[in-house]
């Protein structure tokens, strides 16, 4: 059996946490569907289905949306009811094996792809929606302001905003690899050993509420009862 590589040292944290999601693509699906390690019992599955239906019963209640832009689509988990919910979606990704697994799921031509590093990117239109899921943890504190200005022009006066992300877990609890080191950083191992440091901050839904508000949406940020956040708001018109 071949040895774990050790962790990568890179001096650029964010471009680690790409590489990270781009070495976990062929697994990611185990942790959102809690297959393998991510498997805590029937029970906890149950309840993570019923909460992950919560947010999609949200999301469901968004019909007709023109052009909807996902940022850090993944997989397509998210991506699939999109497409459900609008006419065409704009899919931005660092990662090409995310964008090649999402674009083999989907085989939809309504769903276009490009690999983008978000933390450089400036919008060239404006869109209708826009989406993220599980991503806006993994933007750091003093990118963040600049990150909700990005999406605050990207989308139209009046245009629709939704998110979802993870509420914070108990990770002693959580067999799968994770370990805070640090208020918004983590080390995550994969399957083979490897490990990463990513950043991951986890947010109160009032104090993020706020936040939002204060970047020109007008939304307010929920819970379900153990695992996720997630909100549903417009662009402020002036």
């Amino acid at each position: 059996m071949a040895r774990p590589q050790p962790k990568l040292n890179m001096s650029n944290p964010l471009q680690e946490q790409i590489e990270y999601y781009r070495a976990r693509a062929p697994e990611y699906d185990d942790w959102f569907y809690r297959h393998d390690r991510y498997d805590q019992g029937e029970a906890h599955t149950r309840q993570w289905r019923r909460e992950i239906q919560q947010v999609r019963d949200q999301l469901y209640r968004i019909t007709d949306m023109g052009h909807i832009l996902e940022l850090a689509p993944g997989t397509g988990i998210w991506t699939a009811e999109l497409i459900q919910i609008g006419k065409r979606v704009s899919a931005l990704d660092a990662s090409p094996e995310m964008i090649e697994i999402n674009r083999a799921k989907l085989g939809s031509e309504r769903v276009d792809y490009q690999l983008v590093d978000l933390f450089r990117y400036q919008p060239a239109r404006q869109y209708d929606m826009v989406f993220f899921g599980f991503w806006l943890s993994h933007v750091p504190a003093d990118k963040l302001s600049r990150f909700l200005k990005v999406v605050h022009a990207a989308l139209k006066p009046g245009g629709r905003l939704f998110l979802v992300d993870s509420r914070a877990l108990d990770l002693s609890k959580n067999h799968t690899g994770a370990a805070n080191l640090s208020a918004d950083l983590q080390r995550r191992a994969l399957k083979d050993g490897r490990e990463f440091d990513i950043v991951k901050i986890y947010y109160d839904p009032a104090d993020l509420t706020e936040i939002l508000r204060a970047h020109g949406f007008d939304i307010d940020v929920e819970a379900t009862e153990n695992f996720f956040i997630y909100a549903d708001g417009r662009k402020r018109v002036p």
